[in-house]
């Protein structure tokens, strides 16, 4: 479908509640900034495919040794914002109405709406995403439950709101402009930008954003292009925007004071995103068996890779004036089983123990029922907003403690259990849901990464299991089938066939056993997103 702005094209259906978010002007402010930068985007995304062919070659990440004086020399982000001093508590979630209701609604400092991994990238998630988010900023936002008729509305003091676009990596081959695909981030990030910057300025906060998957400080300086641009272009003043970048890479953690250099006038901090890093770390080093992982579950953040990782986040965000944020709590409430509830609530006890100890100012937690606990550990340990002005001099880290190769055993139950959540969470996916609580966790698509990521390594590097045998393709297989037809008795056979398990399947099926490493398993999912949504619109038309 055409659409009254110059050579832009939408080929999604028009619903008449989405007419408030895809206004002529705010496709106008889109198809100009991917006329701007879509290109360099390009250049961004060749120049991390030849890194990694580096790292296959031998190459190992390191600190830059043409930015050294940056890295030693003294200076400062820019200020921060009063509603950002104090971010103790982060909770995260989808941009589903009920979630953001909930999430401002928690008691948490922030909650982080997101377009990336927690959720799927169907229109309607995207575009109903957008003005459920209109309706927070305004404070008009309401949801009544269609079962129970229960009324949700939003508190008199919310929490902060911040929104996570999807990576560079991800187009939206819904907008076209010129003939290609808008990326994703610029569609997630400028829809929420051109709606929302006036109103959140007014209202005395402002436009917050967490930026994912970043590579390189190169790719920092973009996103800063990209906020300045956006800025001149609504008339809002320079600095408004504030961005907190996830090191949730392998290569973005050698570049931290480079990223927030880059980002000075518009940073909010860096956050420990842990879970993609280790999948990142499986990622960068694929092609090496001496980096094969252990179980997924012995990944903890007590290994030594991951301990000098996040101690690094402190001591860098602390020098430039800015916070430091912590990991993501993926335990939840377990209501049924008391023992089990307490034994995951002190892991999340443990967890932010940790963390605001070793100097973390804030922290993530993915349900609103562990919002209390973390808020209960930083405020015994962290009385005032942040403690940014705390110093980790103490620390030296150096490239090789970031290198360490995280120590364990590699089990057939490993094994098994990481087919269980790439399928459960790719067949959720296709169905249109990003956030999935399986097994006494919510799982997103980092987590499936790491599950899809580390088979992979495993087959390949002809990897022993702890009961001696090779993991060979064969056994993979066989190992599938069971999974499959124990899925079936868990599910029932009405589950299995109404979902979208064959899918699922298939595109796991070659994500493990293909040659060629695939860089992130939502490019082959969103292309079977977008066959199941074409044949639903042609199903659906009169």
């Amino acid at each position: 479908m055409d659409t009254p702005v110059r050579s832009v094209h939408l080929s999604a259906p028009g619903r008449p509640e989405y007419s408030r978010v895809l206004t002529t002007d705010a496709l106008k402010f889109l198809a100009e900034l991917s006329r701007h930068f879509s290109g360099r985007i390009d250049q961004l995304l060749s120049r991390r495919r030849e890194r990694q062919v580096a790292f296959d070659t031998g190459a190992q990440p390191d600190f830059l040794p043409g930015t050294r004086t940056l890295r030693e020399d003294d200076w400062r982000v820019a200020p921060i914002p009063d509603d950002l001093q104090d971010r103790r508590v982060e909770i995260t979630g989808p941009t589903d109405r009920k979630m953001i209701i909930n999430a401002l609604n928690s008691g948490a400092s922030t909650f982080m709406a997101d377009f990336e991994d927690a959720t799927s990238p169907t229109w309607d998630n995207l575009v109903r995403g957008q003005a459920n988010l209109q309706d927070a900023v305004n404070r008009t936002i309401s949801f009544a439950h269609p079962d129970s008729g229960k009324e949700y509305q939003l508190s008199e003091k919310p929490a902060v709101l911040l929104v996570r676009p999807r990576g560079l990596h991800l187009p939206e081959h819904h907008l076209q402009v010129d003939g290609r695909a808008v990326p994703g981030a610029l569609f997630d990030f400028g829809l929420y930008f051109y709606h929302n910057a006036h109103n959140l300025l007014a209202q005395g906060s402002g436009p917050y954003f967490y930026l994912p998957k970043l590579e390189s400080h190169l790719e920092a300086e973009l996103w800063n292009d990209v906020f300045v641009h956006a800025q001149r272009a609504l008339g809002i003043p320079q600095g408004s925007i504030r961005a907190t970048v996830l090191i949730e890479t392998l290569p973005a953690a050698f570049e931290m004071h480079e990223i927030l250099y880059a980002l000075r006038d518009h940073a909010g901090g860096l956050n420990c995103g842990r879970w993609d890093y280790i999948f990142s770390f499986i990622k960068t080093f694929h092609a090496h068996a001496q980096y094969v992982l252990p179980d997924r579950d012995q990944v903890t953040m007590q290994q030594p890779f991951l301990r000098a990782y996040t101690q690094l986040v402190v001591k860098t965000c602390h020098r430039r004036g800015i916070h430091a944020m912590g990991g993501m709590a993926a335990q939840i409430p377990i209501r049924d089983d008391a023992a089990a509830n307490t034994a995951a609530i002190d892991k999340v006890r443990a967890d932010k123990l940790r963390e605001v100890t070793d100097g973390h100012d804030g922290t993530w937690v993915a349900h609103p029922g562990l919002v209390g606990v973390a808020r209960e550990v930083f405020d015994e340990h962290m009385p005032q907003a942040n403690q940014i002005a705390r110093q980790r001099d103490d620390l030296q880290i150096s490239a090789d403690d970031l290198l360490q190769v995280p120590q364990g055993m590699r089990s057939e139950s490993g094994l098994r259990h990481n087919i269980r959540i790439g399928l459960q969470y790719l067949e959720a996916w296709l169905r249109g849901q990003g956030a999935v609580p399986l097994y006494q966790l919510m799982e997103d698509a980092a987590t499936a990464e790491i599950a899809r990521a580390q088979i992979w390594q495993w087959l390949h590097h002809d990897t022993q299991l702890d009961g001696g045998a090779i993991l060979t393709e064969d056994g993979f297989a066989a190992a599938l089938y069971d999974e499959l037809i124990a899925l079936g008795n868990e599910l029932g056979p009405e589950r299995m066939s109404e979902g979208r398990f064959e899918e699922a399947r298939d595109i796991f099926e070659s994500l493990v056993t293909d040659d060629e490493f695939a860089l992130f398993l939502t490019l082959p999912a969103y292309e079977a997103l977008m066959n199941i949504e074409a044949q639903e619109m042609q199903w659906n038309k009169p």
